[in-house]
């Protein structure tokens, strides 16, 4: 019976009109979908994450007229959480490698947040892997003053900086990892061959003295006939 009337009143906020509803309850509203969203994410259910987060955006909207404190302060925290249901959303498109999507996303939140180091980080490394090389420096650049200890953003402006100079095609990095070290590979492979022969080394002491603990045993048995 609980079951029936939830289903019938999502039904009935789905067909609401956000602009008619007060902000309390678009915001109300707005969160118990994103965190459906949230729950679907986590479960690896990432098209109706995607689909759960849309709907949370519909009904967040920031699009009122009102003067007074009260009505400005709502307004803020709606936008706060178009915010977290954008950069959720473009998480969720990034795992159904829907890239364009992601981007888009990602200017969006831009739009609300000019400094949003999360979003500004995704929509620089997805730049950089589509080849816009320019547009990527400038948004990554933008994190790293933001967060210049972020060890994320370094990596990929390193990324960057490699592909920029034509040392780093972008599908031979992916297919090909072991190719960036280039030289450097064998210092890699030594450390691997010591622990072979020590592991030989051990094996052959092993060997040795479970054949002297049987000497030895054979000789304490032979004594005491």
């Amino acid at each position: 019976m609980t079951h029936h009337f939830s289903s019938n009143l999502l039904d009935v906020r789905e067909k609401l009109d956000p602009s008619t509803l007060p902000i309390a309850d678009c915001i109300r509203i707005g969160n118990q979908k994103r965190e459906r969203g949230n729950f679907h994410f986590q479960r690896e259910e990432y098209s109706m994450a995607v689909r759960a987060y849309a709907m949370a955006l519909d009904v967040l909207t920031t699009s009122r007229d009102g003067g007074d404190c009260g009505v400005k302060a709502e307004e803020e925290e709606v936008r706060d959480y178009r915010v977290k249901c954008l950069n959720n959303l473009a998480a969720a498109q990034l795992k159904l490698e829907r890239y364009d999507e992601a981007l888009h996303t990602s200017r969006d939140v831009l739009t609300l947040e000019p400094n949003n180091v999360k979003s500004l980080f995704r929509m620089g490394k997805l730049q950089s892997d589509m080849g816009e090389y320019k547009e990527a420096m400038e948004v990554l650049k933008r994190a790293l003053k933001l967060e210049p200890a972020t060890k994320a953003i370094h990596v990929e402006l390193s990324k960057l900086v490699k592909r920029q100079s034509g040392g780093e095609d972008i599908q031979e990095w992916k297919a090909k990892p072991a190719a960036m070290l280039g030289e450097n590979i064998a210092p890699f492979l030594i450390p691997s061959k010591k622990k072979s022969s020590g592991v030989s080394w051990k094996f052959i002491l092993g060997a040795l003295v479970v054949a002297l603990s049987s000497l030895v045993t054979s000789m304490i048995l032979t004594a005491r006939n």
